[in-house]
């Protein structure tokens, strides 16, 4: 089965091929020289990809907004005393009717909202179903909603009922969204928790597993065999408990909100969190605490937490060559006033280093020696290593299990308190392909996919 590919990672993709070319022009004009006949072919054939990610990207656009128009629900008629009191006891002299269907539910089942025009509607009937199981909702039927393992699978009251598909996928979005790193990662969907891969790491100049010679005529080749190691990823379990009071489930539109934007903003910085400073245990392990990171020395007398141009020139030179033109800057945000003032030493006018979003660089994200800067809260303090990274994330694999973000819905956790808990759960795992730094032929410099800048 193919790999789903999501808007944000056609537009990452975008950003990645628009750094190429923009790398192409800057050579050139750095050179002060046009472009060569190969510069002009590949000019035009990543321009070309350019061009037809972008058609991609409005494609499937369109196909969300028709999706849209055909999950937009019918008005649902529903007793008065039913939408305003929904948790009224059961009692003899007012007997709860039975909600009528709502018109066009037969085709609910296939709707990806379950036919909940919101994701806090959706939530409030869940709610009422437990505390009237014969009174559910239609819709919530006609979904076959399952219940948790938290109880019995059997009893609907016994655990919460699972998030219609549509909305499990608009969460999952937030957390692959554009500020993710994770989109930048080698992603490996499984179905397992843990994705074992075979890995040679030996450089082609090395005197250890596959080797090539010489031969003059009639002499016999000489064997050599492969040198692997076995790398496995776990798929680690990040979860978010979300108690919600009965008054704030009340309000749906207020709900809606609360559940979209925190828990997978506190999800989305976990995981940037541990691609960056994970120590792999329960967790993915981080460029920082990877073997394979190489740390360049700062400049001899700087001053304390500061970056200058050499910082920037030497960590570029530690990068191995082929990852590159996949790099990218992973800065924490406070280093970007320094980046602003960076220019290129020895040239007659103060050419700048840094070419932030716009201007210069005519692209939508700055640029640092042409490749796309991130700014993220999980690099550390100014000064200290992990400030500025330079790093190709295609060299990081990812492991996410299918499915993506498990949402439950339970009023038993926390019932005594009169609170809905809601648990928001992914399981992620990740670490770098490389477990060394390169040793060159022909340098004592070490090279690597990830470089970060020693303490100053």
């Amino acid at each position: 089965m193919s790999k789903h590919i999501t808007i944000e990672q056609l537009n990452a993709q975008r950003v990645s091929i628009h750094a190429e070319i923009q790398a192409i022009q800057s050579q050139a004009d750095a050179e002060e020289r046009a472009l060569t006949p190969e510069e002009v072919e590949k000019f035009a054939t990543l321009t070309a990809a350019f061009d037809a990610t972008g058609k991609e990207i409005e494609r499937r656009k369109q196909l969300a907004a028709m999706a849209a128009q055909l999950d937009a629900p019918q008005d649902r008629m529903v007793p008065p005393e039913d939408a305003e009191q929904p948790d009224r006891p059961h009692n003899r002299t007012d007997q709860r009717r039975p909600l009528r269907p709502t018109p066009g539910l037969e085709g609910a089942r296939e709707k990806g909202t379950g036919g909940f025009q919101r994701f806090g509607e959706f939530a409030m009937r869940v709610r009422h179903a437990k505390l009237n199981p014969d009174n559910v909702d239609t819709r919530l039927k006609l979904m076959n909603a399952a219940a948790t393992t938290a109880g019995s699978e059997g009893v609907g009251g016994d655990g919460g009922y699972l998030v219609p598909p549509d909305f499990k996928t608009e969460l999952l979005e937030k957390v692959m969204g554009e500020d993710s790193l994770l989109t930048y990662t080698d992603q490996i969907p499984t179905q397992s928790n843990a994705v074992t891969i075979p890995v040679d790491e030996d450089e082609p100049w090395s005197s250890s597993g596959i080797q090539a010679f010489w031969a003059g005529e009639g002499q016999a080749a000489t064997q050599s065999k492969p040198a692997l190691r076995a790398v496995t990823v776990r798929a680690e379990k990040l979860i978010a408990l979300v108690p919600v009071s009965d008054e704030l489930l009340a309000d749906a539109p207020s709900l809606q909100a609360y559940l979209r934007q925190k828990a997978p903003a506190k999800m989305l910085f976990k995981v940037n969190d541990a691609i960056v400073n994970g120590d792999g245990a329960g967790k993915p392990l981080g460029l920082l605490k990877s073997a394979a990171l190489v740390t360049q020395v700062a400049e001899g007398g700087q001053t304390a937490g500061t970056i200058v141009y050499n910082n920037i020139t030497k960590m570029w030179s530690r990068m191995y060559a082929p990852s590159r033109r996949k790099g990218l800057w992973i800065i924490n945000q406070d280093v970007e006033p320094q980046l602003d003032a960076l220019v290129v030493p020895g040239t007659t006018a103060a050419y700048p280093a840094y070419l932030p979003a716009g201007g210069l660089s005519n692209s939508p994200f700055p640029t640092l020696k042409g490749r796309p800067v991130v700014y993220t809260e999980a690099c550390q303090a100014v000064g200290t290593p992990g400030d500025i990274i330079f790093a190709d994330l295609s060299q990081y694999m990812s492991v996410v299990k299918n499915g993506g973000v498990r949402t439950d819905v339970s009023i038993h956790l926390f019932f005594d308190a009169d609170q809905t808990a809601y648990r928001f759960i992914l399981r992620v795992g990740g670490q770098p392909w490389w477990q060394k730094a390169i040793t060159r032929k022909n340098s004592a410099n070490t090279l690597s996919s990830m470089v970060a800048l020693a303490a100053r």
